[in-house]
């Protein structure tokens, strides 16, 4: 890193590894030589009263000169308290951030510098605009899974970083360690430290299998698992991973509702754009996305949205790649076994675990042959 000039550096944002990964960089190399050189404030606060403190603290460093006059480093670290929460939002903490504030905008004295690290930040308040006039600015956000598109970019942070290790996915296993990690640096490091020892110096790609060997399942990995031990039409899988998350608390209507069908529906949808426009399946699940955006807009009305209004193209990639495991009249009548057994989950006394095991072999079982149909 070459070392930076400016008085003032903000680190923030929901990606605590990266956060201090990078403002530990920084700190080592801002800081002036000597014993006395850097003062760490520490950012954590359990109330008001102690997050108002810290920042009196801070102001009182920064308007203490050097040690015999010279440079000095002030690091505010871990900061909690700037999100709008109720510490953060506190009439005491916000007098403090304002005094904070107007300190900033003066200017630091000549030879100081600030580091402030900490988590998320309240964009709307005047400290945030100000610090995006006076400091430079760094935010490391973690992904949102729960939102549209996250696995792209997830993706993309396991590339990177394995990249920077010297390793490198088949497009299978990149996918599965996506899901598996679920965009979660601090788990996507640790995991791929784990593959580079495992797999020694001469091999260097990452395989399926090295995934499945080493890297443990999230729930949110089990889930994906489930799903495409389903598309695949795996019954042992499938009842494998159903039997693991029952065991693990999981309910059988919210496993239904949140995993089977969703899968069989996307696969049903999936097909039919397959058969209705001649479509190819997908080599890999993003090349879809590019299919569907050349079709017309009445072609793809129907098929479901965020929020935002935008397609789970992953998703439905995933589910076009399943989909030649099976005819569109198996993928009808597995949507309908899905509606039965939903039903058969609130009104009937059979047991959870074999309603759902019941409908996995409806919609495993059988032969593959016909799904060309």
């Amino acid at each position: 890193m070459k070392k930076n000039a400016a008085p003032i550096h903000a680190i923030l944002g929901t990606d605590d590894f990266e956060v201090k990964r990078v403002a530990r960089e920084l700190a080592a190399h801002l800081t002036p030589p000597g014993d006395f050189g850097q003062e760490i404030i520490s950012g954590q606060a359990g109330n008001a009263d102690e997050a108002a403190q810290r920042i009196y603290q801070t102001i009182e460093a920064l308007n203490t000169f050097g040690f015999f006059g010279g440079e000095k480093l002030v690091w505010l670290k871990d900061v909690n308290f700037f999100a709008d929460d109720r510490t953060g939002g506190a009439q005491t903490t916000l007098e403090a951030i304002e005094k904070f504030t107007s300190l900033l905008q003066r200017g630091l004295p000549a030879g100081t510098r600030l580091i402030i690290s900490g988590g998320a930040i309240d964009k709307r308040r005047t400290f945030f605009k100000t610090l995006g006039k006076v400091a430079e600015v760094q935010m490391h956000d973690r992904l949102d899974s729960t939102k549209a598109g996250w696995e792209q970019a997830a993706m993309s942070l396991c590339e990177e970083t394995a990249r920077q290790k010297g390793l490198s996915f088949n497009d299978d296993a990149l996918d599965l360690f996506t899901l598996y990690t679920g965009g979660d640096r601090y788990a996507i490091t640790s995991e791929l430290e784990k593959l580079d020892l495992y797999l020694g110096k001469d091999t260097r790609r990452i395989t399926q299998d090295d995934v499945r060997t080493l890297t443990p399942m999230s729930r949110a990995g089990v889930i994906f698992e489930l799903g495409n031990a389903i598309s695949a039409r795996q019954l042992p899988r499938a009842q494998e991973l159903l039997a693991q998350l029952m065991f693990n608390g999981e309910k059988a209507v919210g496993l239904l509702l949140a995993t089977i069908i969703p899968t069989v529906r996307n696969l049903l949808l999936a097909k039919d754009l397959l058969v209705r426009h001649k479509l190819s399946p997908p080599a890999n699940p993003f090349q879809f996305g590019s299919a569907l955006e050349r079709l017309p807009a009445a072609a793809t009305a129907h098929l479901p949205r965020s929020k935002e209004g935008k397609l789970n193209a992953f998703a439905l990639g995933f589910a076009a790649a399943g989909a030649r495991n099976f005819s569109l009249p198996e993928l009808q009548a597995g949507l309908k076994a899905c509606l039965d057994a939903n039903v058969a989950l609130v009104s009937s006394p059979t047991e959870t675990e074999v309603v759902l095991g019941q409908l996995l072999v409806r919609l495993t079982g059988g032969k593959k042959s016909a799904a060309a149909r």
